[in-house]
């Protein structure tokens, strides 16, 4: 099935069915949606894999820079889809937590939004998610830190790392870890919101180094 086929069939088959303990057909629905946000993120990832990247774009006859561009079009074209369903299924039953649809499941809604520039409109429906344990703490501070980052503000729990040139005593230091506000008791704020790596176990993770890096240096 084709999905832009796949995103109508979510949309007219959605609104028959009504809110329960437990919506198997509802938690299919939020299974298929996960698929597409997947689709081509994998590719994407490989691009930016120095060992990965040239095999991708020439299996296309592309360059790198338009190998990108291509599975950024067409993963865009899905992400804008997934959105507007999961706000269908917000103003209906509300974040579709693991009562509603169980477990991996409820990680399906936070992925699309986190994934999306509505984060500042929906990040109270994801902390009262967490907050009622329909949908793990540490996912609700992930998404804090986008939103800050994304404000050019100091992030709380360092998960979000940026590439982007910053110089430091005259130094391109490429990649980092977003500036962290009191950086000192971040592995203490880590383990409360329930995280299992350090946030030096986090940067090696993502490819990084981790460092310290100001808020003053990036701004």
């Amino acid at each position: 099935m084709k999905p832009s086929i796949l995103i109508l069939f979510l949309f007219t088959s959605f609104s028959g069915f009504s809110q329960q303990k437990l919506n198997p057909f509802l938690k299919q629905q939020m299974d298929s949606v996960m698929v597409l946000d997947q689709k081509y993120r994998e590719q994407l990832t490989l691009l930016m894999e120095p060992g990965k990247r040239d095999s991708v774009a020439k299996n296309l006859s592309l360059s790198i820079a338009e190998a990108m561009n291509h599975y950024s079009a067409l993963q865009n074209r899905l992400d804008s889809a997934n959105v507007v369903f999961v706000e269908r299924v917000f103003k209906e039953y509300g974040y579709p937590g693991k009562t509603l649809i169980g477990e991996p499941a409820n990680k399906s809604a936070w992925n699309i939004i986190q994934h999306s520039s509505k984060i500042d409109q929906y990040l109270p429906i994801i902390k009262k998610a967490a907050d009622h344990k329909e949908l793990p703490y540490y996912l609700y501070a992930m998404m804090i830190d986008k939103d800050l980052t994304n404000h050019h503000k100091e992030q709380i729990y360092g998960t979000q790392a940026v590439c982007q040139r910053l110089l430091k005593n005259g130094k391109d230091i490429g990649c980092y870890i977003w500036p962290i506000k009191d950086p000192d008791q971040v592995n203490a704020r880590r383990k409360k919101a329930g995280f299992e790596q350090t946030v030096e176990q986090n940067a090696a993770r993502l490819g990084v180094k981790y460092k310290v890096v100001k808020i003053e240096e990036v701004k």
